[in-house]
Order: structure tokens, then sequence, then C-alpha cells
């Protein structure tokens, strides 16, 4: 846990990578690595860089095909659909497209409005503005580890329900369509409710992390008010900025982070230029509380959008 925690500025690795940090407490630079010949040691130097600085950035991957992209993610683990409500055609890739300005500009893990929240997302430009149009990525662990300890106590007892009804797609009130693929209708067509402990414990590096986020519909035992007020507390501790990196995209970029301890958010400042992103997603396992508890499903089935736990039963 002691290196996990302190990383150092540059590594170099025996398998070839050159892994250069670009954030004090998130992000790190991987240099060297083709992402569709990566071999088996790399791919388990990039793993284990993931863990430590929770989001892993991939310059000129130019060329890189939809297929390769799901390829190189599905060796961290079994993929998901593409998302649970949405009908994108192509299984496992999520076209994010934007063309009158908008983006997903709200604070966020992926998915966490389902009980079996994804571990990595991997993400790559396709199609840039000329200008804006950056992502943002805040260290979830690194804000419960700084946190008071009574407001860590509070948090290590808290359950929040998370919702689709909350997707930052249906809440941008500018556009009748929020992404130019698919309308509000098609983000909302399953209605899903989950209850997940507001900290879980991380199943690889046993790091305590906060599951917060846009998704987020009310604390247990907190009136709506209530529930607004410790929400904005707590979220605020994410998003301090030294918790975060932002990132301006260049053509043949890729990203890649750790769903588990970060939430991100893409600025929405680029006009009317498009803008297309495409996601990949690796299943990720139930969350677990500080007490063992598992999240739980209230409204809504997700299997068919992860089937980790079929296939590990």
């Amino acid at each position: 846990m002691t290196e996990l925690h302190r990383p150092a500025d540059v590594v170099e690795t025996p398998s070839g990578l050159r892994i250069r940090r670009a954030g004090a407490r998130i992000g790190a630079v991987i240099e060297g690595l083709r992402l569709a010949e990566a071999d088996d040691t790399q791919i388990q130097d990039v793993r284990t860089a993931l863990l430590r600085h929770k989001v892993l950035f991939f310059r000129a991957q130019d060329g890189l095909t939809d297929e390769e992209q799901s390829a190189f993610a599905a060796r961290f683990g079994e993929l998901t659909t593409a998302h649970p409500t949405v009908d994108t055609g192509s299984g496992r890739v999520l076209r994010v497209t934007a063309n009158a300005g908008m983006a997903a500009n709200a604070w966020h893990t992926d998915v966490t409005f389902v009980d079996r929240v994804p571990a990595i997302s991997v993400l790559r430009a396709v199609t840039l503005p000329p200008y804006g149009g950056t992502t943002i990525w805040a260290n979830t662990a690194a804000a419960y580890d700084r946190l008071p300890a009574p407001l860590k106590a509070l948090a290590d007892a808290l359950w929040a329900v998370h919702t689709n009804s909350y997707d930052y797609a249906q809440r941008d009130e500018e556009h009748e369509q929020p992404d130019a693929n698919y309308t509000r209708d098609d983000f909302a067509s399953i209605h899903f409710e989950t209850r997940h402990p507001v900290v879980r414990v991380h199943p690889e590096t046993g790091e305590r992390s906060l599951v917060l986020g846009s998704f987020v519909k009310e604390f247990d035992g907190l009136t709506s008010t209530e529930s607004i007020q410790l929400f904005n507390l707590l979220q605020d501790r994410v998003t301090k900025l030294e918790n975060t990196i932002r990132w301006a995209w260049q053509p043949g970029d890729v990203a890649m982070w750790d769903n588990r301890a970060t939430q991100h958010y893409a600025v929405a400042d680029f006009d009317h230029h498009p803008r297309e992103m495409r996601r990949v997603t690796v299943a990720g396992d139930v969350p677990v509380s500080v007490d063992g508890r598992r999240s739980e499903v209230l409204q809504g089935d997700a299997r068919a959008y992860s089937r980790l736990d079929e296939l590990i039963s």
C-alpha cells in the first residue's frame, strides 16, 4: 500500500514502458506503447500503473479501431455492453457524440445506478473540436484519505441511492436531445435504482474511496434537503482541485481510468463544434462497504449489462 501511495515521478519498466507522473494525486502518461501491440508483461505494468495513478493517458494511438480498443480493454477483464439502456448497435462501444456544445458536464462515476459498477473505462478521441472539450478526473480515494476524522466516521456509515433518473444526459436542460445519437427517452428506457455505500473498499488495493457523483438521489435516513447539503459537502471534497487532473485531448489520444476510485467531468466549452469519443467498459464487481455489506438493487435488472457475477459463479 505504501508503494501505491508514493509513485515515483518517472518509472521505466523492463517491458519498455515509460510511466510519467502527471499530477501529485492523480494521473500518469504512458509512453512507449501501442495499445494494439501490448504484450502480457506490458499489460500487467499498465494495470499496476492504473491502480497507482487512477487515470492513464496514451498519446499517438492514431488508427486505433473500435475492435482494437475493445481487445485492449478486454485484457483487463470481461467487457460490459455499451450501456445499460442505450442500444448502440455495436455491442461493446459507446459513441459519445456532441454537436451543440454538449458533454457529460456533471461530475460522475460511470454507471453507478446499477449494482455492478464498472471497474475500468477506456476512452478514445475520434473527433475533437478546435478548442475546449477537455476532460477532468478526480481521485475519490485521495478525497476520502483527506477527510477529517469526524467526516470519515460519518461517510463510513452512509448509504446512498443512485438512479439513472439523474443521468447527466437527462439533466441537460438546454438541449432536447442530449447526445447527437440518443434521446432522453433512450437513456431512461429502463429505470434503475441501486443502494451503494458512500465509502467502498477497493477490491484490488484495499483503499477506501467515496462513491458519489451526479447519479446520487438521496442518502438513507435523511430528508431531501439534508441529502443535498451533505452531498455538496462531501462532493466538494472529491472535486477539490488538488485531487484532479485536466486533460487537453489531442488526435490519437486514449484515456483509461479506474472507475472504482475516480469521478470525471467533460467540459462543455466547445460551442457547436463536433466532438466524438468512444468508450469501452470493463465489468466490475458489486461495491462492498467498510463493514462488508454489498450494494443492493432497488429497481431494474442490469444482468444483461454486466455478466461478471454469472461468469464467476
